[in-house]
């Protein structure tokens, strides 16, 4: 007489497998680079203003990036977890001295990113600084 239980384990196997392969699905969702999508520098606006650095990333990795004051266009070029940011001029508004130095640094920085990762909702890009980036829901 054959006991039901090998079946019964044999089906748990494989629902525990089907699990895994879904964690394994989500989890590379997760990783993968946020085309299409709009996000914000993780920094508190500057003193006087509301504005805070946005990348708005399109699918084919065209960026707008707004900075503390001006704006330029560039180009993501991304390759598993390695990244190459080009940018463009940038606009020529007048700004105040503090936040046109505020825009050179982050567009230096941008410059010099290598890497990034996901953390969640936070695109996190890696250089000679490291820049978080929160993706917008709105």
């Amino acid at each position: 007489m054959d006991r039901p239980w090998p079946t019964k384990r044999r089906a748990m196997m494989a629902l525990a497998a089907c699990a895994l392969a879904m964690l394994g699905v989500a989890r590379a969702a997760e990783q993968q680079f946020p085309f299409g999508r709009e996000l914000m520098l993780d920094v508190a606006p500057m003193k006087g203003s509301k504005r805070v650095p946005m990348l708005e990333i399109d699918d084919k990795g065209i960026a707008d990036i707004d900075l503390w004051c001006n704006s330029v266009k560039g180009q993501m070029v991304v390759a598993g977890d390695t990244i190459t940011i080009v940018t463009g001029p940038k606009t020529a508004y007048a700004c105040p001295p503090e936040r046109a130095q505020a825009d050179d640094d982050v567009l230096s920085a941008l410059n010099e990113v290598t890497s990034w990762r996901r953390d969640g909702d936070v695109l996190v890009l890696i250089g000679t600084r490291t820049m978080r980036f929160r993706l917008q829901t709105n």
